[in-house]
Order: structure tokens, then sequence, then C-alpha cells
């Protein structure tokens, strides 16, 4: 893949501080379903503890993008599904761990009333693009 270009303020957009507004690339698209805080036997990893699910959600994904060759460095976008804005500095908080500051794809963070278990506090997908 070309090294994707990340833009975080467009011309007549305000700044971006934790995602870029503008990610391309050119390459292999890999959709990686909403992942979710459980582990390789199906059990909730961190009930009731943000950063416990966040931290198993992104090790879920990173699993996701090996098996289709791509890392996270492959991201263009990531869709973050909570049940409380509140629990964005520990998604936060375990995505640096993943992906470096100047390397951040585009984003969007959504608060849903509930999620497809109601132990679960986040659901995060993500979109890749691999080497042509």
């Amino acid at each position: 893949m070309s090294d994707p270009t990340r833009v975080s303020a467009p011309d007549g957009v305000a700044p971006a501080a934790a995602y870029s507004h503008v990610v391309t690339a050119t390459g292999r698209f890999v959709a990686v379903s909403g992942q979710l805080p459980l582990d390789e036997a199906g059990e909730i990893v961190g009930e009731g503890d943000a950063a416990a699910q966040a931290r198993q959600v992104f090790e879920n994904l990173r699993r996701c993008l090996a098996a289709a060759d791509a890392t996270f460095d492959d991201v263009v976008k990531l869709t973050y599904f909570v049940t409380d804005m509140a629990h964005m500095p520990a998604i936060r908080a375990a995505r640096t761990a993943h992906l470096p500051a100047d390397r951040l794809p585009a984003a969007s963070a959504v608060q849903v009333a509930a999620l497809v278990r109601p132990e679960f506090l986040m659901e995060i997908e993500a979109f890749a693009v691999v080497g042509a």
C-alpha cells in the first residue's frame, strides 16, 4: 500500500485532535466487523471496566487485521459504538497502544442506547487498506 495520506485539518475545517478528518490510500480494502470485549472462548473481559474492555477489543481488532495480512498501520477508519461517551478516554488509551498519534485514522464515535448484550460497553469496527 502506498503510505496513507492523513489530513487532520482540511482548509476551512476545525483541526482534529484525536483523529484525522481525511485518510486516502490505494490498495486492498479490508473491513473488520465490530469487535466486542470477548476472549477466545467467547467470555466477556472486563465486565463494568471500560479500560479492560477497550484493551480486549483492540487486541481482537489486531487479531482480525492479522487474519487479513493487515496491521494497525493499514487502518484508515475506526468507528466506535459506546454506551456512554465517558468511555472514550479508555478507548483512546487502548488505541494509543496500537496507533501512534501521528498515524491516526479517520474516526467516528457514536453513543448508542444498547449493544447486543447489556454488559458490553463498546463495539469497535475498522476499515483498512493493504498494499496493492
